[in-house]
């Protein structure tokens, strides 16, 4: 039977009070063996911006599927009921965790110092003042798989604490008194209504971004490319486009688009050929298509679920101009328009953005409106409050590196 739970968390910040939500949770359950007996893990939603990628790892479209805390609170709080809490930097972890339950209804009798810190018994069994997870690790010989990822920081949590019991024959018996104050932590009785909850492991995070969203549409005979709503759905085509990748909510909207026209697999791959064309009929209206922009059609071939052979049809029906094509990336920005920006631009600070973009003729707003031109994220698939608002509205949104090139085309065109 399991006694530890080793826990470990990785967050959107360092202080639920600022409004700071976990976006991964993992716990690796140990008996008094030492021996790991489970292992269970998830990423988290937040409902909102997923902050620090670049420590975690974790983006807006890994979490995008993912449950909340609330939907996993029961199951959670069931796998740690009687268990002794174990975490590295317990402090950290316990708080969160705690602010979370209490944010999804349930009242937990945990706190900061409520189990054992593998951080500070480290004083105890190891010969240097080590105290990071990686350090203390180092120490016995443990090599951290992937750090800032929670199973693999719970599994090195959960040797640190194998390798304190086998240093101290006693081990349970001088812990006593926070064993035991462990253990009897009341846990709210919870239910699953009846429902599993659907877990969304780190490791199968990416394999929503290998899946076309065609892939998704009803296959049948196509209907002719006049299709009433295909300017309709073109519009949307074009929209999503600007910053040339599709996000995990766009492909989401263009599926429900195209479902909400009647719209096929093959109407819908017709109409891209037909958007394709356009583009390129627009790369050789000066007669010539430079390498960059065949690198252009090329990948937006790829984004439509088109190939090379594509490209080069839509060149020569380009030249020939004998097809219809529609007219596309017809938004650009100009003097006077509204932009709001959300999530941190790489190498460049906010207050330089906004200064930019008012010295271009830019309106920098701090809230999405209806009034609002373009809202710029850190991530495309980002799930701040306005990135959402911004979907409601069907607002463009784009990475703050589209945003970079529109504002050197209308410099160079003098917008």
């Amino acid at each position: 039977m399991s006694r530890y739970a080793v826990v470990d968390i990785e967050t959107t910040g360092i202080l639920p009070e600022l409004h700071h939500k976990i976006v991964e949770v993992a716990v690796v359950l140990a008996d008094d063996r030492r021996q790991p007996v489970r292992e269970w893990e998830t990423l988290i939603n937040p409902v909102r911006d997923v902050g620090a990628t670049e420590i975690h790892g974790i983006t807006a479209a890994d979490v995008y599927s993912a449950p909340t805390f609330d939907q996993v609170a029961p199951e959670l709080a069931s796998l740690l009921r009687g268990k002794v809490i174990v975490a590295h930097n317990l402090s950290f972890d316990a708080h969160f965790l705690s602010v979370e339950f209490a944010r999804a209804g349930y009242a937990v009798g945990f706190g900061r110092t409520t189990g054992l810190c593998t951080m500070r018994l480290a004083s105890h069994y190891l010969p240097i003042g080590a105290r990071s997870l990686g350090v203390c690790c180092d120490c016995i010989g443990y090599c951290i798989d992937q750090a800032h990822s929670a199973l693999c920081d719970a599994r090195a949590a959960a040797r640190l604490l194998e390798y304190y019991i086998g240093q101290d024959e006693d081990f349970a018996g001088y812990w006593a008194d926070v064993i035991s104050a462990a253990e009897k932590i009341e846990w709210p009785s919870t239910s699953h209504g009846g429902r599993a909850v659907a877990l969304a492991p780190r490791k199968t995070a990416g394999k929503r971004h290998d899946e076309h969203f065609l892939g998704r549409l009803v296959s049948r005979a196509p209907r002719c490319e006049t299709h009433p709503e295909a300017n309709s759905y073109l519009a949307v085509v074009d929209r999503v486009l600007l910053d040339r990748q599709i996000s995990l909510h766009e492909a989401d909207e263009l599926v429900a688009v195209a479902e909400s026209m009647g719209l096929s697999r093959e109407d819908v791959v017709a109409l891209h050929v037909r958007y394709l064309t356009g583009l390129a009929r627009l790369a050789l209206s000066d007669g010539v298509v430079t390498a960059g922009e065949r690198d252009d059609l090329m990948k937006v071939a790829a984004l439509l679920g088109l190939t090379s052979d594509n490209v080069d049809a839509a060149l020569q029906a380009a030249a020939e101009r004998d097809d219809e094509v529609c007219a596309v990336n017809g938004f650009s920005l100009k003097r006077g328009d509204t932009v709001v920006f959300t999530g941190e631009a790489p190498g460049m600070s906010r207050e330089a953005l906004e200064y930019q973009a008012r010295a271009l003729g830019l309106r920098v707003a701090g809230a999405v409106s209806r009034n609002t031109t373009l809202v710029v994220a850190a991530d495309p698939d980002s799930l701040s409050g306005k990135a959402r608002k911004a979907r409601d509205l069907k607002i463009p949104l784009v990475d703050y590196s589209a945003y970079l090139r529109m504002l050197d085309l209308m410099q160079r065109c003098g917008l």
